[in-house]
């Protein structure tokens, strides 16, 4: 194993695999690795969840115009980069449904947001009842936003395809090897690996998703902060509902301050139709199983205690929501009549298997609120990229560039703004995005 670095990436998702591609292109004299705990690249979050590549018209364009920028732009770099290395990718598009006189108005808002976002006229349009029907007979709604720039996608296979090409340009993938000590020694970072194992970076990024947070506190950053998990479950619907309807559906989300978003039907890429995800809280960023929540249940809720989640905990409205959802992952017919309001054909009783579960981790402030963007932190030898979540698979391309855009604002990075990183022109990727 090499022993010395300039630059590693802790975290193995897509957003740190994106970093390593750009890096791989822009600073070819520098040793750089990516350090994954798991025997493979995005095999928790990156890789369990929908699939879909988001249309940004559930961004508000003046307190996410970041994430925005970044789905619109990175929608059309999945797009051509799928095309390039004959992967996986479907424009199907998606509705959001209304299934009430509030829920229309917050459809409108969402369709003026698209706009604002870079959406045209024929990207995007609001449904009335009777219109919709023509297209799609199944639905009840009061109204729906037809989004026709969105799409479908493997981000998985999409973030090997990163790896590969990162590898083949010199970039280090330390597969199977969990960080278990992180300190300063003589300069630079002293990396433990798996409790035996040392390497050294003289620059650090940490971009390991569920546990960004825990990285960050051990080297004393983002100390008000803490981070709640959430594990989504899916459930596999059967061939006889593969012809439901002709692109997934999305219900507007009756508590849109919290992380819990009601189940939606999804159309993956393969053709295949889920429902889910919910939002089950649970103590471990890899919470899937009752034996890992068990272990991580004491140390996880001191923490919180001891932090603003304890505001969030003891809120009712949490409190309640957090209990439905704990009854959408008990009982199949919780999670499945959500979607039956809105497709009402769907039987409980003949969807019986369930599907991958995902966990997403959200970042609470010393208020007791949940952050809604994404943290972004300089150090002086390291950088840290907290709260990352949806729609951070879909602009991972470009999120990536603009990161190492600021690093090299930062002077932490060196390299030439207007190199090729493959199809793209590293320049026209921060104008685009800035």
């Amino acid at each position: 194993m090499v022993h010395n670095f300039d630059i590693v990436i802790v975290g193995g998702g897509i957003l740190g695999t994106s970093i390593s591609y750009f890096l791989s292109y822009l600073n070819k004299s520098k040793k750089i690795a990516v350090i994954e705990q798991e025997h493979n690249v995005a095999f928790h979050t990156s890789g369990r969840n929908t699939g879909k590549v988001h249309a940004p018209y559930l961004y508000n364009p003046e307190k996410k115009k970041l994430f925005a920028k970044a789905a619109f732009h990175g929608y059309d770099m999945w797009e051509e980069y799928s095309k390039l290395r004959d992967l996986p990718f479907k424009k199907d598009g998606v509705l959001e449904v209304a299934l009430d006189q509030k829920g229309i108005k917050i459809l409108e808002k969402y369709l003026k947001w698209g706009k604002e976002n870079g959406l045209e006229e024929n990207d995007i349009e609001l449904m009335n009842q009777k219109d919709l029907k023509k297209i799609e007979p199944e639905i009840k709604c009061e109204a729906a936003l037809n989004v026709h720039r969105d799409g479908s996608g493997d981000y998985a296979i999409y973030t090997k395809a990163i790896m590969k090409d990162s590898k083949e340009n010199g970039i280090k993938f330390l597969l199977e090897n969990k960080v278990t000590q992180i300190k300063k020694e003589n300069g630079n970072w002293k990396i433990t690996l798996n409790g035996e194992h040392e390497i050294f970076a003289k620059f650090l990024i940490n971009a390991a998703g569920g546990e960004a947070m825990d990285i960050a506190h051990t080297l004393n950053v983002a100390q008000k902060l803490t981070d709640v998990h959430f594990r989504g479950e899916y459930w596999k619907a059967p061939k006889q509902y593969h012809d439901l309807t002709k692109t997934s559906v999305y219900s507007v989300p009756e508590f849109p301050d919290y992380p819990f978003l009601d189940p939606h039907w999804i159309i993956r890429v393969d053709g295949s139709c889920e429902i889910g995800p919910n939002a089950v809280p649970v103590f471990s960023p890899y919470g899937y199983s009752k034996t890992e929540n068990i272990k991580e249940f004491v140390p996880k809720l001191l923490e919180m205690l001891v932090s603003g989640a304890r505001k969030a905990i003891f809120d009712r409205q949490f409190q309640e929501l957090a209990l439905s959802e704990i009854q959408s992952s008990m009982s199949k017919s919780a999670m499945i009549d959500r979607v039956r309001r809105f497709l009402p054909k769907i039987e409980a009783s003949k969807i019986t298997e369930k599907g991958t579960a995902g966990i997403r981790s959200s970042v609470i402030d010393d208020n007791g609120k949940f952050v809604p963007d994404v943290i972004l932190i300089d150090e002086e030898s390291s950088f840290h990229i907290l709260n990352y979540n949806s729609p951070g698979a879909t602009g991972a391309l470009p999120f990536a560039a603009h990161i190492i855009n600021h690093l090299r604002e930062q002077d932490h990075l060196e390299y030439e703004s207007d190199e090729q990183c493959g199809p793209w022109k590293f320049s026209d990727i921060i104008e685009k995005i800035s």
